[in-house]
């Protein structure tokens, strides 16, 4: 599944559009523009359970992020569909350039992305694939903390403690209600045996009063 999805020129977003469940994702997009060399490259970023894609030609750089389970053959094919659609579109800009209203181009982002998610083999023929992404399997993968500094290393180590301490938090809640259930339920049982033990000691006193 893709959530986010951007053209930039060099390190300059152009359009950007992610989901917002995944807004910790962006910075790190960012980042990883900041770090593209100016030649031509194809390239996947590993971050925990997410790849980051991007494809840089002619100094624009069109980048997915999608989960490890997708792959990467769609997400190249998402690249090649909305590099085609911004250059039969726009003119590349030049540096510094920012008269152009790029706000149709988020739309359209935003569109793709809906469908891809929601059927990809409609728009990733497999013949397609063939023609279009030669050479995909050839594309390296690299760790996504291997070029950030150590202060966005910290940051994102951070987010992750969060994320582990906010789930700790969460299991130690359920694992109290589970206690005061279980002691609820024990001191149930006691009262219930107190309470036939005591019918059964009247019960003997009456038979031999």
């Amino acid at each position: 599944m893709i959530v986010l999805a951007l053209i930039a020129k060099g390190s300059n977003i152009l359009a950007e559009t992610h989901d917002p469940a995944h807004d910790r994702f962006l910075p790190a997009a960012q980042t990883i523009l900041s770090r593209i060399p100016p030649n031509s490259s194809k390239l996947s970023y590993a971050f925990e359970d997410w790849l980051f894609h991007y494809v840089s030609q002619d100094g624009m750089v069109y980048m997915a992020v999608a989960d490890a389970d997708t792959g990467r053959r769609m997400p190249f094919t998402f690249l090649a569909h909305i590099q085609k659609h911004f250059l039969s579109t726009y003119d590349v800009p030049e540096a510094g350039d920012s008269d152009m209203d790029y706000s149709s181009l988020t739309t359209t982002l935003s569109k793709l992305i809906k469908q891809f998610n929601s059927d990809p083999q409609a728009v990733d023929p497999i013949a397609q694939a063939k023609t279009e992404l030669a050479g995909v399997k050839d594309i390296m993968t690299q760790n996504v903390e291997q070029i950030l500094s150590r202060g966005e290393r910290i940051e994102l180590l951070m987010d992750r403690t969060d994320n582990a301490a906010n789930q700790s938090m969460a299991f130690r809640r359920r694992a109290v209600g589970l206690r005061r259930q279980m002691w609820w339920k024990n001191a149930k049982v006691m009262a219930l045996a107190g309470f036939s033990g005591l019918v059964f000691l009247f019960f003997l006193w009456g038979m031999f009063r």
